[in-house]
């Protein structure tokens, strides 16, 4: 049944510094949503925020943010290991779900939450928001059409210094479940699954420092097999000085790249190599215009919402993420 409501109300799940920079105005500017609701750990913080951003609801726990009547879905921004048990306890509120990814801190929590989602007959979907993205839509597109050849090999970089960012909890095992591999390494890992529309069958991994039960690694390099033989390479790091994207796929008879392929609100140069004989015989180089792709994802759950259909980025997805990202941490 579809719903007879114009704008899905939504609260913030954790919101920190992420959240006011880059959620709270994509629910703002979605033309199908609002926000209502935020919560924070601290009631007086959580009022201050809220009074500083005209947001009529806040609150200190999960619960009684999604217990209020007035908030139909939450956008889960808190610590990975927070989101299994907030976005179950949004489930068994009646509450959809839009949760940040990784999805969660292991598989078997990310079964756990679409098992929630599913017995509460609610909406989940995973803030893979690069399956949005025109360039990541182009290079599946080109991948798909044959052009390239047999794909034999795909690659993906994800690196910044997250010595400087204020989510500290990104260094604690604990709180995150992992380092870049969940933090970054999921947004290259996510892509390639995507545009080669192909599974993961193998995963090896090296991470450096060898994690600890408190402390993540700092760098990590993934060496992939996909079911239909393509090899894959995943390179993500916290250390590296300056920000750093790039992912490309190359098949028998040619090439498609990006580099800063997670941007968004920008115009990003798609390049495509086509060979013949060994040799390069044409290149074509495109200017995609990348909108707010977090203003997508959130306008696309609505929508699912609203219609009573599927999201794009439902909680399956996450959990084929999910299963590679437990693989890679087992090194």
């Amino acid at each position: 049944m579809e719903s007879t409501k114009d704008k899905i109300r939504y609260g913030i799940v954790g919101f920190g510094l992420f959240a006011e920079r880059a959620i709270a105005p994509a629910i703002s500017a979605s033309p199908n949503s609002e926000l209502v609701a935020i919560q924070k750990r601290s009631l007086s913080a959580a009022k201050e925020k809220a009074n500083e951003y005209h947001i009529p609801l806040a609150f200190d726990s999960v619960e009684k943010l999604v217990a209020h009547r007035d908030v139909d879905a939450v956008f889960i921004v808190s610590a990975n290991a927070g989101h299994c048990n907030e976005t179950v306890a949004a489930a068994n509120a009646g509450k959809h779900v839009l949760v940040e990814k990784p999805m969660a801190m292991n598989a078997a929590e990310a079964r756990r939450m679409i098992d929630a989602c599913r017995a509460a007959n609610v909406k989940l979907m995973v803030g893979h928001m690069l399956r949005f993205s025109p360039l990541v839509r182009k290079m599946k597109k080109i991948v798909q059409s044959g052009m390239l050849g047999d794909i034999i090999f795909a690659n993906a970089e994800f690196m910044y210094d997250a010595r400087i960012s204020p989510r500290s909890w990104l260094f604690d095992m604990k709180l995150a479940g992992g380092g870049p591999v969940f933090d970054i390494g999921v947004h290259c890992l996510d892509t390639l699954r995507f545009a080669l529309q192909d599974e993961v069958e193998v995963t090896k991994s090296v991470l450096l420092p060898k994690p600890t039960e408190t402390h993540t690694e700092h760098s990590a390099k993934l060496a992939l097999q996909f079911s239909r033989g393509t090899l894959g390479s995943i390179y993500c790091s916290f250390d590296a000085p300056f920000r750093r994207t790039f992912v490309e796929i190359i098949g028998t008879q040619g090439s498609v790249s990006a580099s800063d392929f997670t941007h968004n609100n920008a115009i990003v140069p798609l390049t495509v190599n086509l060979c013949k004989d060994g040799k390069k015989e044409k290149t074509e180089i495109e200017e995609i215009e990348i909108p707010n792709l977090y203003v997508e994802e959130v306008t696309n759950l609505s929508e699912s919402i609203l219609k009573n259909t599927e999201p794009v980025v439902p909680g399956s997805v996450g959990l084929q993420n999910q299963i590679v990202l437990d693989a890679a941490m087992k090194m």
